[in-house]
């Protein structure tokens, strides 16, 4: 008996610095994304175009856009949430609900890590303890299956533009640039599809065998379930560049739709393949590739920034607020 209470203690003793560890990071991250938040919309607001009297007077002229952008925001994060609701069905079975909670977690933990590294912690530590390691692999997929669709559409914009304002396509660099975008969108294609062939070879490798159960769900993927996932983030990719020109036409930024996919495409894709420090960071790199792309079609780039900064500021800082409510039940050891 005397034994059984020793180690009652012992354990006692054991959990209650390692509880008060795991509050001491959860208030960690929400005060660095609230921290965070506040320092990004204090700088978007020196911007003329993001200042309070510009925001009332877009919502006075334009508040449909404004209103039908806002009603989207649930139906963009929740594409995402059903895509991750798919891709987790390899390892364990989600409602719908869980899933967009854990999207919304990984959305705040996100919000504060390089390269927003942190929605992977917000995914995993949804699932069951057992499951957290085999989801890196599925995290990963859906969002390669995302970047791809962010290539296609922006390769198709970085051609307008090139050959628009730069090179003709009948010149052998304006040929060369079409040629090295096709190999570039089917080596990307050919990548997503060959996972299996990939996850077999890392295991005959016995330095890297000891990686593979991290990515092994990647391979029990099929052609059609790969095809399914990326018709998703097809669609979620859809949802965001709609909002984005609902805002650019609130602001005042008129275009045929065209020139407003191309323009937002050319966006997206700079904004993807540039790392970010942190949300600082990554709401800079925004502004700035779609202030170059709508100058060179002649637009108010401020009208543009102000554009861009409602988008951030309805896509990512909204539900990253929202996302702490679901941080801080968070259990590290989730046994459910």
């Amino acid at each position: 008996m005397n034994h059984k209470v020793q180690k009652y203690e012992q354990s006692g003793n054991v959990r209650l610095p390692l509880r008060l560890l795991v509050w001491v990071g959860k208030l960690a991250v929400l005060g660095l994304t609230l921290y965070y938040l506040r320092e990004a919309v204090l700088d978007a607001s020196t911007h003329s175009a993001f200042s309070s009297q510009t925001l009332l007077k877009v919502w006075a002229q334009e508040k449909v856009a404004v209103i039908m952008a806002l009603l989207l925001l649930p139906l963009n994060w929740g594409v995402e949430a059903f895509k991750w609701q798919y891709l987790s069905g390899k390892i364990e079975k989600l409602s719908f609900w869980s899933a967009y909670k854990a999207v919304l977690v990984g959305l705040s933990l996100g919000f504060i890590t390089p390269n927003r590294v942190g929605d992977y912690a917000g995914r995993i530590l949804t699932l069951h303890k057992k499951n957290r390691a085999d989801a890196i692999g599925a995290i990963l997929l859906g969002r390669l299956c995302q970047l791809y669709a962010t290539l296609l559409v922006g390769s198709g914009a970085l051609a307008f533009f090139f050959y628009s304002y730069y090179m003709p396509l009948a010149t052998p660099v304006g040929f060369s640039v079409a040629v090295g975008l096709l190999m570039l969108n089917g080596w990307a294609l050919a990548l997503l599809f060959s996972f299996q062939w990939a996850v077999a070879l890392l295991e005959k490798v016995p330095y890297l065998r000891r990686w593979v159960h991290y990515f092994a769900v990647v391979g029990q993927f099929s052609a059609a379930e790969l095809m399914y996932v990326l018709m998703l983030s097809g669609l979620r990719y859809a949802v965001f560049m709609f909002q984005f020109i609902l805002l650019l036409w609130a602001f005042g930024v008129n275009l045929s739709l065209d020139l407003y996919v191309w323009g937002v495409a050319g966006t997206f894709l700079l904004k993807s393949v540039v790392p970010s420090i942190n949300a600082l960071a990554d709401i800079g790199m925004r502004e700035l590739s779609a202030m170059f792309f709508f100058g060179l079609m002649g637009q108010d780039t401020l009208l543009v920034l102000g554009a861009s900064l409602s988008l951030w500021a309805i896509n990512i800082a909204l539900p990253s607020v929202l996302g702490l409510v679901f941080v801080l039940p968070l259990k590290l050891s989730n046994t459910r």
